[in-house]
């Protein structure tokens, strides 16, 4: 029997939703371009190996076989496609792309996603300096208030201070695992059951407070002083603090918030990372950070790098009017073909009804709750 349904997790999209996607993927790579990037495509068949970085308990991939038995799957992120990109062209950094498409993540069924994702963003390539982070926040910011989100909250984290704090505590690797498992988790229960031997431990009055260490920037950054001096947390801090001071001086009504206790996006992340997500909002607008392993699975070669992705679904959601278009249907014959015609061009949100006869035309206008304008009527 021929199964017309679609497959779990996927959607058909028209109407308000699709019109709003296309308006805001547009605006998205009109911006890059006025900021020098470069159009980046790839295409939707990868093969598995691409994504062997990618931790596998955050995807499911959709999986195929091509013509030789090589697993293909499609694409469920498209920072790794553009690391292909780099380490089989020869193409020289420092380079600045820009990309738009489709991503696939098999979810969990009854999990209330999707599993196809539409994404726009920016891959920055071959910089080492701060700047490049900079450089994706700026955009961020400036575009959603471009899309009028009114009520964004930045978050900034760093992928290495997680690391970095396990490792100085007296833990084995075990120990280490279960302690993060929980910490991201936020079971806190099973958290405090695992902290509970560090109790005279230096560490401990910081890790009593780690599962909440999230919000005002200031004031989860003054938590830090239950911290034990660690020389490999400075830079991490430091980066933290100097963005949040360029952020507060390019954009003084933004709000900028702190995440110690968050999960890395990949494995490949090295580096800051960043969210941004509304108050309305189920998931993160935008994502981001630095991954300077970029190339490593590909070749001996580390190469920096900074990304962005705006979840174009999310911003949709946000955004997308309430009302469907066009909103004027022109009638006409054939003796006024050329005045629908000019109507069309001057009349904004308007479309040529192409019924036979007015009567029909009435009856499209009321069910689509259109006005109808009738050239016929005003021809000599």
């Amino acid at each position: 029997m021929l199964n017309r349904n679609l497959p779990v997790g996927t959607r058909d999209e028209f109407g308000a939703v699709a019109q709003a996607k296309e308006k805001i993927t547009g605006q998205i790579q009109t911006y890059f371009r006025s900021r020098g990037f470069q159009k980046l495509t790839t295409p939707l068949l990868e093969y598995k190996a691409v994504f062997s970085s990618m931790e596998q308990q955050t995807y499911q991939p959709y999986q195929l076989l091509d013509e030789h038995g090589e697993t293909l799957v499609l694409r469920p992120d498209l920072t790794l496609p553009v690391a292909r990109v780099m380490s089989t062209t020869g193409i020289k950094t420092p380079v600045k792309w820009y990309y738009s498409g489709e991503v696939f993540r098999v979810k969990k069924r009854l999990s209330g996603s999707y599993n196809q994702q539409t994404q726009a963003g920016i891959e920055i390539i071959g910089y080492r300096s701060l700047k490049a982070e900079w450089e994706c926040l700026t955009a961020a910011i400036e575009l959603c208030q471009q899309l009028a989100v009114s009520d964004l909250h930045v978050e900034l984290g760093h992928a290495r201070f997680v690391k970095a704090v396990l490792q100085a505590l007296p833990l084995n690797t075990l120990q280490q695992a279960t302690l993060q498992r929980t910490l991201f988790s936020k079971n806190v229960t099973a958290y405090q059951a695992v902290i509970a031997p560090l109790a005279d431990d230096p560490f401990y009055p910081f890790l009593q407070v780690w599962p909440w260490l999230f919000g005002d920037f200031e004031q989860v950054l003054a938590k830090l002083e239950l911290l034990p001096a660690m020389p490999e947390l400075q830079s991490i801090m430091q980066e933290l603090s100097a963005t949040q001071v360029f952020l507060q001086q390019q954009f003084p009504q933004q709000k900028i918030e702190l995440d110690l206790s968050i999960e890395s996006p990949q494995a490949y992340y090295t580096g800051m990372i960043f969210h941004g997500y509304s108050d309305s909002t189920a998931e993160f607008l935008f994502s981001g950070g630095r991954y300077d392993q970029l190339l490593s699975s590909f070749q001996n070669t580390l190469q920096p790098a900074v990304g962005l992705a705006f979840e174009v679904d999310q911003l949709a959601q946000y955004t997308a009017v309430t009302t469907t278009t066009p909103t004027t249907l022109i009638y006409f014959d054939e003796a006024s073909w050329g005045a629908a015609q000019q109507i069309l061009q001057q009349q904004p949100n308007s479309s040529l009804c192409l019924a036979e006869t007015k009567h029909e035309a009435e009856r499209i206008a009321r069910q689509t709750n259109s006005r109808l304008i009738d050239v016929t009527e005003v021809q000599p």
